[in-house]
């Protein structure tokens, strides 16, 4: 039988996400954990753990980074209320307010990632909490895009909000901490835009017109 590639990918990012929750669980509880320790708690196998970290220290970088950023991040994007736009934009200024301890270890992060073997086609290596953040961010805006329009932009600006985009701005534009925050907003902001108005041009119905055409079919 053949599975939707899609949804196998939607599966193997689950089964990422839950074996960076269980070592991040593990951690706040002051443990170091073991491989069979995060293995027991995600409910997976040992194999299955290996198969998705190969580096037990990209884990351990993985859930500490996560740990120490999770809770800014939803905080961030709830203070915007229900305004699309607006959380995007919070969600980019949270991620640029991240200690020197957690900007630090986001390079190791990067450095492991590509230092690792190359992962199965169409299967991320990593960054799947960075896709989350931006879906939550974007929500408000998802009934009006598409489901291409949709992907499409969480993808883009996933490109443009994380440790990558803090890099070229620190190492390759030389900029100050300020100008590369300024930087990300903007392009943030111009990406969510632009996505906007092309649905807008093809013809995709507002969230307003989709409300009073249901109501209209009551």
């Amino acid at each position: 039988m053949n599975v939707n590639p899609r949804l196998r990918t939607a599966q193997k990012r689950r089964t990422r996400k839950a074996i960076v929750d269980a070592a991040i669980a593990l951690l706040a509880n002051g443990k170091t954990p073991t491989v069979n320790d995060v293995a027991v708690a995600a409910e997976v196998s040992r194999r299955t753990v290996y198969l998705y970290f190969p580096s037990f220290d990209q884990l351990l970088l993985d859930a500490t980074i996560g740990a120490l950023s999770q809770a800014s991040v939803d905080r961030a994007i709830d203070e915007a209320s229900d305004d699309g736009e607006a959380r995007v934009e919070h969600l980019v200024r949270a991620l640029h307010h991240v200690s020197p301890e957690v900007e630090r270890l986001g390079r190791s992060l990067i450095r492991l990632t590509v230092d690792g073997a190359p992962s199965e086609q169409g299967v991320p290596r990593r960054g799947y909490r960075r896709i989350e953040w931006i879906e939550q961010a974007l929500s408000p805006l998802r009934d009006r895009l598409k489901p291409n329009g949709w992907n499409r932009l969480v993808h883009a600006l996933a490109m443009v909000i994380g440790w990558e985009a803090l890099i070229v701005q620190r190492d390759i534009c030389g900029l100050s901490v300020a100008e590369g925050e300024d930087l990300s907003v903007w392009t943030a902001n111009a990406l969510v835009k632009a996505a906007l108005e092309e649905e807008q041009k093809a013809g995709a119905p507002r969230s307003g017109r989709r409300k009073n055409k249901d109501k209209l079919a009551k």
